[in-house]
């Protein structure tokens, strides 16, 4: 019996290092899951960096994920908030045909949806809206009968409510990143044709 997939959020501290995007990314690909979002960021730590999953998944297998992301190089944690009280949000800009009849409708739906209009040319407004993903496709459900010519959304970034414990650059786990590096380098790591396959995919199952 295939398992139930539903929306899974997952929050990854990792260090700003070359190829980690590509690592999780990759993770995700040879499994068979598809990212739905994917943002990354800078946090208030230096070097470190933020990232928000969203991907459908089973439950069972959203476990696996999340420990599996944990083995590769420079992550440093990771925790699926799915089930957390998080505050969620993401950011599109909308540009919507706009003809001197329907203007006035369209700032009505601006208001409304407490969204803002960000340029205003003679055939043509863009709206910026920010909110929870509901509340966009809210709006981008009413404004289609208008005509949307052109839109971006950004990924979600999420954030759990409450104090949460931060991270440390000195980890146990960066320590033990740097340690596998330096066995790699010295030649007392994986030999041969497993040292290339751990190099190229570390962390793998």
């Amino acid at each position: 019996m295939t398992e139930r997939e539903k929306t899974h959020t997952f929050v990854v501290y990792v260090e700003n290092k070359p190829g980690v995007l590509n690592r999780i990314a990759s993770l995700f690909r040879r499994r068979g899951y598809n990212i739905e979002s994917l943002t990354v960021g800078h946090t208030e730590r230096p070097n470190i960096s933020r990232m928000t999953i969203v991907s459908s998944i089973g439950e069972g297998a959203a476990h696996r994920v999340e420990a599996n992301i944990y083995k590769l190089v420079n992550v440093l944690s990771v925790e699926d908030v799915t089930h957390a009280t998080t505050i969620s949000r993401s950011l599109a800009l909308i540009k919507v045909v706009a003809s001197e009849e329907s203007r006035h409708r369209l700032m009505e739906i601006v208001r409304v949806f407490r969204a803002r209009v960000v340029d205003l040319a003679p055939r043509s407004l863009i709206i910026e809206i920010t909110g929870a993903e509901d509340k966009i496709h809210a709006l981008v459900d009413v404004l289609r009968p208008f005509g949307i010519l052109e839109m971006v959304r950004t990924g979600q970034v999420v954030m759990r409510r409450g104090v949460q414990e931060r991270v440390e650059t000195s980890s146990p786990k960066a320590a033990e990143d740097d340690t596998r590096r330096s066995k790699q380098k010295t030649g007392s790591g994986p030999s041969g044709a497993n040292a290339l396959v751990e190099a190229e995919h570390p962390g793998s199952v």
